[in-house]
């Protein structure tokens, strides 16, 4: 049976890829695909999917600011967004039922705003690949559709821990001591290398966690989120949360293949499910309004939107909870898995032209836009800056100090991380916390300054959105990218970077023309 998954995941996520869709269309396809043909996914899916998902929350975890948690925007934005999706929910259940809809007749207001409670949460699972696929998770729309995912998450996890009876053990207190144990945990860390150890490492940390959280009675997940927000500030962080991103995401197939395996449909069910696909717009507009209410930049609050337009797996356990309690049907069961299974579908189309919608519709979004913005939506100026280095990784911070050393301080480096554009002004870089996708940052610097702009970014998705915002911003300096591949080269001297960089080919001939002075001797 797991050959059969595999060769079917493969072809449908190949043809999904083919007509440029995400590949996670082609597993929900496949998943349905499959139980249509009648077969039956025994309990090794859904243990693979779990894995999945537990790795997933642990690399969350990783790469995760607790104190944005408790930001105003995030918080108030969240919860605020969920009570408005409930209350909205009730209305219109009520009207439904009252025109003789069907499964809304005898829904009276628990059942009805169960459902409001399943539909207003998001997809982690999707919307961290989405981030991810873009290169988007340490950029301002990343982080704050991560920290809403995470309060709507905490939402979850108390509803199922309220809901089903089963209070967590009195030990469950000794929960709030593990960051002492943070030490121990960064010494072990620290002595796993960079090789094997380290993925095997983070599947320890994150299955343990869960194991423990299981035991005292928490949910198993959200022990791999908090142990992963602990190893957070490790210097081996985006190192452990890269090793393990492949193991990640082919477990997380097993999660969009068994979304397939909730139930067969009737007509009327799938016809409800659409329905509430078609509602998608209405849940987006009204979280980037509460995103603007809270002084977010319009771009950010729509960008955020757009990544939390659909609904979530964790909608499905709500669903799953109050079928077993005799508090909705069990047929709500089926029409939420149609839900989320079409809400990824619509997700993935317009994630796709998120940058290109955003460009279209700048001008009355920015209508929403509060006068007033927060601290971090400020722009800071490139001062006395000739040339830009975008991506202040390891290459790019070698960039900057070879053209740093050439032409004293006209080098400006430019990157999304907050942590890392700090790290680097401590050590006496000047650098600037921006993001380069951004259109309002290159027509808010001195753009006619820049002679040079080198993009040191690993996704290289990422160069040509910015060099798009760079040709309507009317720049006219050159321009410099790396890629790893050479299709990636091509594709990015096609988009009009003047020069490309392939560091896995250039490597060896950087080597040897930096050791060639041991024999000139």
């Amino acid at each position: 049976m797991e050959l059969l998954w595999i060769v079917v995941a493969f072809v449908f996520g190949y043809l999904a890829k083919q007509i440029k869709l995400p590949p996670l269309v082609g597993y929900l396809a496949a998943g349905f695909g499959l139980h249509a043909l009648g077969f039956k996914a025994d309990s090794s899916l859904d243990d693979i999917a779990s894995i999945g998902v537990t790795l997933l929350l642990f690399t969350i975890g990783l790469k995760l600011n607790i104190k944005s948690l408790f930001r105003n925007e995030v918080w108030i934005s969240a919860s605020g967004h969920m009570g408005t999706i409930v209350l909205l929910t009730v209305l219109n259940g009520f009207i439904l039922g009252s025109i003789g809809i069907a499964y809304f007749t005898d829904l009276d207001l628990q059942s009805i705003a169960l459902i409001g409670f399943a539909v207003s949460f998001s997809s982690t699972v999707f919307a961290v690949k989405v981030l991810e696929d873009r290169g988007e998770m340490r950029v301002r729309h990343g982080q704050m559709a991560i920290g809403i995912l995470i309060i709507q998450d905490i939402a979850a996890v108390l509803f199922v821990t309220f809901a089903t009876d089963k209070s967590p053990s009195i030990w469950a207190i000794t929960l709030f001591a593990l960051p002492l144990l943070r030490p121990i945990i960064n010494e072990i860390l620290n002595r796993c290398g960079h090789q094997e150890m380290l993925p095997l490492a983070g599947f320890f940390f994150a299955f343990s966690a869960g194991h423990l959280f299981e035991v005292l009675g928490v949910e198993a997940h959200l022990g791999a989120l908090v142990v992963g927000a602990l190893l957070s500030s490790h210097n081996k962080a985006t190192e452990l949360a890269k090793s393990l991103m492949s193991f990640k995401d082919i477990f997380l197939i097993a999660f969009f293949l068994s979304i397939g395996f909730t139930a067969l449909p009737t007509i009327d069910m799938l016809t409800l499910a659409a329905l509430m696909t078609l509602a998608l717009p209405i849940k987006a507009v009204l979280l980037f309004l509460w995103l603007t209410q809270q002084k977010l930049r319009s771009r950010t609050a729509f960008l955020t939107a757009l990544s939390l337009s659909n609904y979530s797996e964790f909608g499905l356990i709500v669903c799953s909870v109050s079928v077993m309690n005799g508090l909705l049907a069990k047929e709500w069961l089926v029409i939420m898995a149609l839900a989320v299974a079409l809400s990824f579908i619509f997700s993935s189309l317009l994630n796709i032209r998120a940058h290109e919608l955003h460009a279209k519709w700048s001008v009355f979004i920015k209508r929403f836009e509060k006068q007033q913005r927060l601290p971090d939506d400020y722009f800071s100026q490139p001062e006395d800056a000739n040339v830009l280095v975008v991506g202040m990784g390891r290459v790019g911070t070698g960039a900057y100090e070879v053209l740093q050393e050439k032409m004293y301080n006209n080098v400006c480096g430019i990157d999304v991380d907050k942590e890392k554009v700090a790290r680097n002004c401590q050590l006496g870089r000047k650098v600037i916390r921006a993001d380069a996708e951004d259109p309002d940052f290159w027509t808010h610097i001195k753009i006619k300054n820049i002679k040079l702009i080198l993009f040191a970014v690993p996704n290289y998705k990422d160069i040509l959105e910015a060099s798009k915002q760079l040709q309507i911003a009317g720049y006219q300096g050159k321009t410099a990218g790396i890629a790893r591949y050479k299709d990636e080269k091509q594709e990015l001297l096609d988009a009009g970077i003047d020069m490309v960089f392939n560091f896995y080919e250039k490597a060896g001939a950087g080597f040897a023309e930096q050791s060639m002075h041991l024999i000139e001797d």
